[in-house]
């Protein structure tokens, strides 16, 4: 079996010994490995389903200040997340973009638009006028402005600015893995904690490889449990006591063709009270989300919740035809895991107001067992938890060499500027599709940065190898090849719902039955293609609106998922 980068990671996984294990490879542990490895760490991960498969790729792609926090009078939180957004707009300014928001009032709401507006200046003012001011909208403005809105019922509304990501979220979030790969950290997917005990040396951390069925047995001095919804659950298999555990609110998403042109997020207020949105996804239009308390991780699309959707979908945009769940294109559905204080015997009935608890993350440190669990959080705060982590590590004694280091964003705009003259000197925008949302150049850059002049290099060699295997996704065949070398397929979900966004913006079926799509195989699994291109076909990977995790759950029978 030829060597590859997963396969060379599992055997250092069980032949070293490290500073710090991470259990978890969603955007918690994804940062963590960043940071850490980053500032000179010898530290592992492991995820048990494909890195960002639960929470972090189910999110609203949206990198936000959270203005609905004002609301409940959180100012002190509101104020960090603007400062985190800001500091993701200056490190990633190709992948977090400010977006206009476009929010509609209806009549009869439980503030006066003209309140709502004054708010929206407040929150401009917390996030330190990094974005365009806002402006007040008319009822007459708004209709001449979006046409798609209804506003047969509307009192006004105002514009205002906040951040999105680009491409996904799951993308962003397999970036920090593999800048912490390229700083030495030895990360591995589909590798499941089964417990974990500690010596008085440190942590004995049992896994098992969900692929092959090894076990495997990590050494590490402190143990860090970024395991997104499914942290209280490691815990308990650890033995680790805690202050704080999680409660569930379920999310769905439903992405639709288009439903207009004006690229920004239109924003309205769902009739269950709560903001519901309209955001651009390339040729698609994300819209959502739901906010439903349920007891467990492990969640599915309802059909209550599509038809939720689709209902407020309708009632607040002028559409003929209306939207149906034949529109759907795709499905969108996670927890956020929110942290609360109590122990597990706390219940539903202890929550005051439900609607109100925030994405504030939580880091609990045992000290007396070097272990950490990090509770909640969102991905506009990623930097934050990065940087809290490496500052609790060091706290535990692990030495940290270069601690200065700045671990997180793209390269400096000269690396930028010598990467798009290039592309301009051998014309490679001139062989983007036609259809295409933006530029090949601007693309390669913002999903792989440094790494794109790799891809420059093939296409000098072949200009074949920019030709899209697949059509309306995006991607070109240089880039499969860079992902079957460095991004770590197992299996075809993996490419196609996580490190791209095809299965995002092409239905299912269209993709299997591409022609390129075994082509694709070929690029990406080599001898095992045929096995992947007909468990992909068949449908043996997760359908839509069930988790990779789940899945996982089935494969491992009795053990217990872990990953985020």
């Amino acid at each position: 079996m030829a060597v590859t980068l997963r396969s060379s990671n599992l055997d250092r996984l069980t032949a070293e010994d490290f500073d710090v294990l991470i259990v978890g490879g969603g955007i918690n542990g994804a940062v963590a490995a960043a940071s850490l490895a980053g500032r000179g760490v010898r530290v592992a991960l492991i995820e048990g389903g494909d890195f960002a498969s639960g929470v972090s790729s189910s999110s609203s792609n949206l990198a936000w200040g959270g203005i609905k926090y004002l609301e409940s009078h959180e100012y002190l939180l509101v104020n960090k997340l603007c400062q985190s957004r800001n500091r993701l707009m200056r490190a990633y300014p190709s992948t977090v973009k400010e977006i206009r928001f476009f929010t509609t009032i209806a009549r009869g709401f439980r503030f006066w638009p003209i309140v709502v507006y004054l708010g929206s200046v407040v929150y401009w003012l917390m996030g330190r006028c990094a974005t365009q001011a806002p402006r007040y909208v008319s009822a007459r403005m708004l209709e001449a402005s979006e046409p798609v809105i209804d506003t047969s019922d509307a009192a006004g509304g105002l514009e205002y600015s906040d951040c999105y990501l680009y491409d996904n979220d799951a993308r962003f979030v397999f970036n920090f893995i593999r800048k912490s790969l390229d700083h030495g950290c030895i990360a591995v997917n589909y590798v499941q904690s089964t417990g974990a005990r500690h010596t008085g040396q440190g942590w004995v951390t049992q896994a098992r490889d969900v692929i092959s069925g090894e076990r495997l047995s990590i050494r590490s001095r402190v143990l860090v449990n970024a395991c997104g919804p499914h942290v209280d659950s490691h815990n308990r298999l650890t033995g680790q006591h805690t202050h704080y555990r999680h409660v569930f609110s379920k999310g769905v998403h439903l992405v639709v063709d288009k439903v207009t042109d004006n690229r920004r997020v239109l924003t309205f207020f769902a009739s269950d009270g709560r903001l519901f949105f309209l955001i651009p996804m390339g040729p698609r239009t994300c819209i959502g989300t739901t906010d439903t308390q349920v007891d467990t991780p492990e969640v599915a699309v309802s059909d209550a919740d599509r038809d939720f959707i689709l209902a407020n979908a309708n009632a607040l945009l002028d559409l003929d035809p209306p939207l149906t769940r034949a529109s759907i294109i795709a499905e969108r559905v996670g927890v956020r895991p929110l942290a609360i204080r109590g122990g597990e015997g706390a219940g539903k009935e202890e929550i005051a107001d439900w609607v109100e608890l925030s994405r504030r993350h939580v880091i609990e440190v045992d000290e007396a067992r070097s272990h950490l669990s990090i509770f909640g959080g969102k991905l506009t705060d990623c930097l934050n938890v990065g940087d809290e982590v490496a500052q609790w590590v060091r706290q535990l004694g692990v030495a940290i060499p270069q601690y200065s280091n700045t671990w997180y964003g793209e390269p400096g705009a000269a690396v930028r500027e010598e990467f798009m003259l290039q592309a301009r000197l051998m014309q490679l925008d001139a062989l983007t599709d036609p259809s295409s949302s933006e530029p090949l150049s601007q693309r390669f850059w913002r999903r792989y940065d440094q790494s794109a002049f790799g891809l420059l290099e093939c296409i000098r060699q072949d200009p074949g190898s920019a030709q899209l295997l697949i059509e309306n996704a995006e991607y070109t065949r240089c880039e499969m090849e860079l992902a079957a070398q460095r991004e770590m397929i197992v299996r075809l979900e993996d490419f196609m719902r996580r490190r791209s966004k095809i299965e995002l913006v092409v239905r299912r079926e269209d993709i299997a039955a591409a022609p390129g799509l075994r082509e694709v195989c070929d690029i990406l699994f080599g001898e095992a293609a045929e096995l992947r291109w007909r468990e992909y076909v068949d449908g043996a990977t997760p359908a839509p609106g069930r988790s990779t995790d789940a899945a996982l759950a089935d494969d491992c029978s009795a053990e217990p998922v872990t990953s985020t």
